[in-house]
C-alpha cells in the first residue's frame, strides 16, 4: 500500500492477482515479455513522433535499451524453465488507458498526454512487480522482479519529469490527478487474469 501511495495510484491491485500469478507463471512470463516489447516500442514511437523535443530523445533512448534488456531477461527466464514463448494477448488495461488520451490541441499537449499515459503504465507495473518480488515462492524471480520494480519507478518519474519540462507543473499535476482517478476506475472494471501482467 505504501508504494501504491508513493506512485499516486488510487486503487491497489486486487490481492487475488498475485496468487493467480504464482499459479500461472508461464502465462504471466509470456505476457510480461510482450509488455516489455511494447514499452520499448512506445518510447521509440515518441522519439520518432516528436524529434523536435530534444529531451524526449535524450531521456527515452536509454529507456528503450532498458526495456529491451528486460524483454531479453524475461525470455531467459522462460528458456531456463523450459517454457515456450507464446502469442501476444490483447492488453485490455493499456487499450482502456489509451482511450483516456485527449486528442487534438498542439503538439506539446499531444506529447504530454502520451507521456502521462506511459507514466501510468509504468507506475502500475512498478506496483505489480513489487507484489511479485514480495510474494512469489521462487527466490530467483523475486530478486528479478525487485530489480524491475526499481527500474520501472525510475521510468515513471522520467515520464512525469518530461511532461513537466514542456508544460506548466500545475497543468501536468491537474491532468495527472484526472488520469489517476480514471485509472482506478479501469482497474475496478478488470478481473484479475491468469495470462495478464496488467
Amino acid at each position: 500500500m505504501e508504494l501504491t501511495t508513493t506512485l499516486g495510484l488510487q486503487l491497489p491491485t486486487d490481492p487475488r492477482w498475485v496468487d493467480i500469478a504464482s499459479m500461472n507463471l508461464h502465462d504471466k512470463l509470456i505476457d510480461h515479455a510482450y509488455c516489455e516489447q511494447k514499452a520499448a516500442s512506445a518510447c521509440i514511437s515518441l522519439i520518432i513522433m516528436y524529434p523536435e523535443y530534444e529531451l524526449v530523445t535524450e531521456r527515452l533512448t536509454p529507456v528503450v535499451a532498458e526495456e529491451w534488456a528486460h524483454f531479453e531477461r524475461v525470455m531467459e527466464e522462460l528458456k531456463a524453465r523450459g517454457l515456450p514463448f507464446g502469442k501476444a494477448r490483447k492488453d485490455e488495461y493499456v487499450v482502456k488507458l489509451n482511450q483516456l488520451e485527449i486528442k487534438g490541441g498542439n503538439r506539446t499537449h499531444q506529447l504530454t498526454e502520451k507521456l502521462l499515459i506511459n507514466a501510468l503504465i509504468e507506475a502500475r507495473s512498478c506496483e505489480r512487480f513489487k507484489l511479485l518480488a514480495t510474494h512469489l515462492p521462487d527466490q530467483k524471480l523475486r530478486s528479478f522482479y525487485y530489480e524491475l520494480m526499481v527500474s520501472e519507478a525510475g521510468h515513471y518519474k522520467n515520464f512525469i519529469e518530461l511532461a513537466e519540462t514542456y508544460q506548466p507543473q500545475e497543468l501536468v499535476r491537474k491532468r495527472w490527478k484526472e488520469l489517476l482517478k480514471a485509472e482506478a476506475g479501469i482497474m475496478k472494471s478488470l478481473e484479475p487474469r491468469a495470462d495478464r501482467m496488467h
